[in-house]
């Protein structure tokens, strides 16, 4: 509990403290008054100065005017105990709403630890402690055991153990050695690490996540907008509501019935429907579930950027894969070479020459098979194809190394791999020289995946790729995938998530999940992109509206639960809040419900909505 919720508590206690005694003394008329007035202002002050300031500043209508009027109202007419107690519940109920946010803040603040303190940067023989923004690329970090990494970059010397729980939500620990890439925000475990940094803090994977969690609120759902506009209409309508139920009855009995007005019944009845009125419920609960859920989501390594995304991924029925990285581990291996009419030794240094410029998870699986050091000074003229392969002169010699794309793009004749795998033809100055056969391997959770979604109700799965037929299907057999679509370019990967996004219900919502690197366009283009496999990877953040940071395939399921967990959780708060206060509203008005219901409607509801919302932070077994 924070120093101002402290200050509120006291101030609590004051007051019923004050309530109690005065309960005791027999004292009447304008003493009574006098003395009520003290837990009235203790408790009340700052409602009624933030009433006055929304009047001053032309924003009459909110639950502190309304707290205002009827509790004024209620210590004109002489009805002190109430109008106290109504302010009393009042702020408990704000109390418990502050530090259930605080708690739903905590648990963000908890993933926002990953934020490095400093960095030591080495620099002429020593080490000096530096601000992260102040360290250029280039610069040598000396990690020690139970330090983060404060910026992106490759280990120069050393070899630990990383712990990634703060980025994927995961325990088990990342080994790296020299020549590995490594992100900001993980905390090195056993051994000193020096570091090459390969990017400023500002573009580092850390910096990218903390703006990413900061912003997710300004990104607002449908509900949560629908809340808002409705509250600007409902509070002013509940305040001339409440006025016509104060004038027009007594009007009515006086004029045309010759009763007597009863005004102070009906002013009484007007004070006690402004307080069941208050939407502080729905105001409170709906954004707070929202952020619960974004947090609790944020704990488990699964980051959305936007209450809006946890919405349209609740109403997810299809869901589109890409293929390699995503469902398998982009780890490939040359496991076969075919139909060579040169050495294999030869073909595979002719392939590995041509690729040695691309990062591409096929071209490093050609350089590892290769083995050897890569004169780069013996190639020149590379061109990458998009979705064919690469050109290059090697030696002086035209190299095309590709699929069967590029090889009907070339005008060269190649022979067909009956095996299951990526093929890669390799040909030499326009003549066919045999191709390597490349195999890739699932996830280990892949299947259990693919089960799991199912099992959560998503209707169809779909998997895009842009691999060979052969290659496709069997990793479709694999999984347990009807429905798959292979040989795809990027772009034909667009066209095609775009023929199913006209071919779905207008209500339901598709999702693409994708490595992040090579598909931004189909994250971008889809209902919910979720990047998949994206520790580090930039294009992920940037281009996904659901980011899973680590690799693991279970997790989409799981962000899938944890949204349609929100979500219900937020229509109970409305339907509840609406449905209760109407009831009350209804009950006041005819005389039925006095004040202390109104209490109940409004801080009794408020504090269920609460409780309800904060049970979206809780995730862990879903």
């Amino acid at each position: 509990m924070n120093q101002k919720q402290k200050k509120v508590l006291v101030r609590i206690f004051a007051a019923a403290l004050c309530m109690a005694v005065l309960a005791l003394l027999p004292v009447t008329g304008l003493l009574r008054f006098g003395l009520f007035m003290i837990p009235y202002l203790i408790i009340g002050y700052d409602i009624l100065k933030k009433a006055v300031k929304g009047i001053l500043n032309r924003q009459v209508f909110d639950e502190n005017f309304l707290m205002a009027v009827a509790t004024v109202g209620a210590i004109l007419l002489g009805e002190y105990t109430e109008g106290v107690a109504v302010m009393l519940f009042y702020q408990i109920g704000e109390l418990f709403q502050s530090y259930a946010v605080g708690k739903s803040r905590k648990n963000i603040s908890e993933l926002m630890d990953i934020r490095p303190d400093y960095a030591n940067v080495e620099r002429d023989g020593e080490v000096r402690q530096t601000d992260p923004d102040e360290v250029e690329i280039g610069s040598i970090l000396l990690v020690q055991p139970g330090e983060k990494i404060p910026i992106d970059g490759v280990v120069q010397e050393g070899a630990s153990a990383l712990n990634t729980s703060a980025l994927t939500g995961e325990s088990l620990p990342r080994e790296v050695k020299e020549g590995d890439e490594v992100i900001s925000g993980c905390i090195n475990m056993t051994g000193v690490l020096r570091i090459r940094t390969t990017k400023e803090f500002g573009e580092s994977t850390v910096s990218k996540i903390l703006d990413l969690v900061e912003n997710a609120s300004s990104r607002k759902s449908r509900s949560e907008n629908f809340i808002s506009r409705f509250a600007r209409i409902y509070t002013p309508a509940v305040c001339y509501g409440a006025l016509a139920l104060a004038v027009l009855p007594p009007l009515v009995r006086m004029l045309f019935l010759g009763l007597p007005p009863q005004w102070g019944m009906w002013v009484y009845r007007a004070l006690t429907f402004l307080v069941i009125s208050c939407p502080c419920a729905l105001v409170i609960s709906i954004p707070l579930g929202f952020f619960a859920g974004i947090g609790g989501a944020g704990r488990e390594g699964v980051l959305v950027k936007g209450s809006n995304y946890l919405e349209a991924l609740a109403a997810a029925r299809y869901v589109v894969f890409d293929k390699t990285g995503t469902m398998t581990q982009g780890v490939f291996e040359v496991n076969g070479i075919h139909h060579n009419r040169i050495g294999e030794e030869e073909l595979l240094e002719y392939a590995a020459l041509a690729e040695c410029y691309s990062a591409h998870p096929i071209s490093r699986s050609l350089k590892n098979a290769y083995g050897k050091e890569i004169d780069k000074s013996r190639v020149q003229g590379v061109e990458e194809i998009g979705g064919n392969g690469v050109t290059a002169k090697v030696d002086g010699k035209a190299v095309a190394v590709g699929n069967g794309r590029l090889m009907k793009r070339l005008g060269i004749a190649y022979e067909e791999c009956h095996q299951a795998g990526t093929v890669v033809h390799v040909a030499v100055e326009g003549c066919y020289m045999g191709h390597l056969l490349i195999s890739d391997r699932l996830k280990p959770h892949a299947k259990e995946a693919v089960s799991a979604l199912e099992g959560a109700g998503i209707e169809h799965l779909v998997m895009l790729t842009g691999d060979s037929r052969a290659a496709a299907e069997h990793t479709a057999r694999e999984l347990g995938i009807k429905t798959v679509y292979s040989e795809l370019l990027p772009a034909d990967k667009v066209a095609k998530t775009e023929e199913l996004l006209a071919e779905k219900p207008e209500r339901e919502k598709l999702v693409f999940v994708g490595d992040g690197v090579n598909d931004a366009p189909v994250l971008s283009r889809a209902d919910i992109g979720i990047a998949m496999g994206a520790l580090g990877s930039d294009a992920a953040i940037e281009a996904a509206d659901v980011v899973l940071m680590d690799d693991d395939p279970l997790k989409i399921a799981k962000a899938i639960r944890i949204s349609r967990k929100c979500i219900r959780i937020v229509y109970e708060n409305i339907y509840f809040a609406i449905g209760v206060k109407l009831l009350c509203l209804l009950l006041g008005a005819l005389g039925i419900a006095n004040m202390w219901l109104a209490i109940f409607a409004d801080v009794g509801v408020m504090v269920l909505a609460v409780l309800n919302a904060i049970r979206a932070l809780f995730v862990k077994n879903l």
